[in-house]
């Protein structure tokens, strides 16, 4: 995985098996099916929900600070703990995990290639007992890092319509194009407007990955998806989907594997955008 521009990003599945009894490791399985983890994960690995867990119980918010400190006491994760993040539908979730540990900087953090589908493909064990695990104290309470964030002025502000800069639409084609509001298995959850934010090229985050191992492309065939859709490196990028998880799929890829240097993750999304009173579209 040397030709990606951070190679630590990832681990593969070899690694990890020979590397599941070290002490300072932590493996977290996070999915969107919260109920995956109890019909099998990979040994010692803890489950996470993303929705208990990532979000802020009342305003629409991810976790505080105070809130990630204590999440990772539980977890037994200390500042020096490795953590390999993993889950099912290429890493979905997962990656919108590791983008919180990045944004509360936890710099040693990695995500699992091709997550559980690659595990299973390998034949590899998975197990139905929850996993033990001593909880920790004291990690310290960090601070937000806004340069992988993107808020709504601020994308209204800089970004739209502006030269050198870059606007990802990782959605589907449906979406982009106003034919539908949410992914098809989630038909309640959509904004009250559909289409998408002017000047918005549309690159699905599924295409950086191999659809049936579920490991990523490689580093010339992401730059040929992102480059010739004009999403060029020296540009400021923001990505957005639907809440910002499967943006901050795309944001993994554009700035740890590629290495673009200005991305950010527009976790308020088109729920947010597509919601607001005269905020422009276009289908």
């Amino acid at each position: 995985m040397s030709e990606y521009a951070n190679p630590h990003a990832l681990v593969t599945a070899e690694w990890l098996a020979e590397h599941l009894s070290d002490p300072d490791l932590r493996v977290l399985d996070v999915d969107e099916d919260t109920g995956a983890y109890g019909r099998g994960h990979i040994p010692g690995s803890v489950g996470v929900d993303w929705r208990q867990d990532l979000q802020a119980p009342l305003e629409r918010d991810f976790i505080g600070p105070e809130g990630f400190a204590k999440l990772l006491d539980r977890y037994g994760i200390t500042p020096q703990t490795r953590v390999i993040l993993y889950g099912g539908n290429k890493n979905w979730f997962a990656a919108y995990a590791y983008w919180y540990f990045k944004y509360y900087g936890h710099e040693s953090v990695q995500l699992l290639n091709g997550g559980r589908q690659k595990w299973e493909l390998d034949g590899r064990p998975l197990v139905t007992d929850a996993s033990d695990v001593t909880p920790t104290s004291g990690y310290p309470v960090p601070r937000g890092n806004e340069a992988i964030r993107a808020y709504r002025d601020q994308v209204a502000r800089d970004i739209v319509g502006k030269a050198g800069k870059g606007l990802v639409d990782v959605r589907s084609p449906e979406e982009y194009r106003g034919e539908s509001l949410a992914p098809a298995h989630l038909p309640s959850e959509g904004a009250q407007r559909g289409g998408h934010i002017p000047g918005a090229r549309n690159i699905p985050w599924s295409k950086a990955v191999d659809p049936e191992q579920e490991t990523f492309l490689t580093a010339d065939q992401l730059r040929q998806l992102y480059q010739g859709e004009g999403i060029t490196p020296d540009q400021e990028v923001v990505a957005y989907c639907r809440i910002g998880e499967r943006s901050a799929h795309s944001w993994f890829v554009l700035s740890e594997l590629l290495g673009y240097p200005n991305v950010r993750n527009y976790d308020g999304s088109w729920t947010e955008w597509g919601s607001l009173v005269k905020a422009p579209i276009e289908k």
